[in-house]
């Protein structure tokens, strides 16, 4: 504890060197926790910066906007638009550089007109290792990444967020609905529905975390091995549900949830950052 306590006075250290910062605020665990970190050390030199999105479910986005409203955070949604971005249709594996670059510079243009100095994102040192295109963007633009540098991991923020009351301490892990497609399969509005809806449904049924990957017509559901037997239990309504939702096929992962388990295809493609 002495030391999760020492990460976290480093945190709040380093934000307060910032001066003043634009956060990238998806809800997620990560962001929230550094939003409500940078926040308590600079008030309102601080302010969110949510994307407004057909790749972000709504009940994403108004998450983001009841925690600000709850915290008194000053919070701006902007509209990212990632189909209209060249390239990012074809979904090409470096897909979350294209993205990030173009939300961290709409972010930069925000910041820049609110008199704030700094833009950060809640990257942690668990996502390193692992395909993250996105970084490259954050490096390129010079985004900085608090909960990174005061080397704190998932399970560290998870911990703290609970000791400080944030509800989105043992919130499922999200990300964005593109990373349900394989890559080189062509996103569309209405695919991403479809993935929307179908983990809508799970989400409902109250499963603790889940993945719908899309292969074409065919459904990939990912949930914790613990949960399989529940899964199957309710077969007959998934299967029926995701077929009105335009699926064909639909299947479970025996291997179970994972993070990035779309980065699996990568060896197969030849090709990586």
């Amino acid at each position: 504890m002495d030391n999760l306590q020492e990460k976290f006075n480093r945190l709040k250290e380093y934000l307060k060197s910032l001066g003043s910062v634009a956060v990238a605020f998806s809800g997620g665990v990560d962001s929230t926790f550094l939003l409500k970190a940078a926040h308590d050390v600079l008030g309102n030199r601080v302010i969110a910066v949510t994307a407004r999105s057909c790749t972000f479910p709504k009940r994403e986005l108004d998450e983001t906007v009841r925690f600000c409203a709850k915290e008194k955070i000053r919070h701006i949604i902007v509209d990212s638009n990632e189909l209209e971005m060249e390239g990012f249709r074809k979904n090409p594996v470096n897909r979350c550089y294209l993205c990030k670059k173009n939300l961290f510079s709409k972010i930069i243009k925000i910041a820049a007109e609110n008199g704030i100095k700094n833009i950060a994102e809640g990257s942690n040192t668990d996502d390193v290792g692992d395909y993250r295109p996105g970084m490259t963007a954050v490096r390129e633009l010079n985004v900085k990444s608090p909960l990174m540098e005061a080397g704190l991991s998932k399970e560290d923020i998870r911990a703290l967020s609970k000791d400080i009351g944030l509800p989105t301490w043992n919130k499922p892990s999200f990300a964005c609905l593109s990373s349900r497609f394989v890559y080189g399969e062509t996103i569309s509005r209405e695919k991403l529905a479809m993935v929307d809806r179908a983990e809508q449904l799970l989400i409902d049924l109250k499963f603790s975390q889940v993945r719908v990957r899309i292969h074409n017509n065919l459904a990939r559901i990912e949930v914790s091995p613990e949960e399989f037997e529940r899964l199957l239990k309710n077969r007959e309504r998934i299967v029926s549900e995701f077929k009105k939702y335009g699926f064909l096929y639909v299947t479970m992962d025996l291997t179970g949830y994972r993070t990035g388990s779309m980065n699996e295809t990568l060896s197969l493609l030849g090709e990586k950052e």
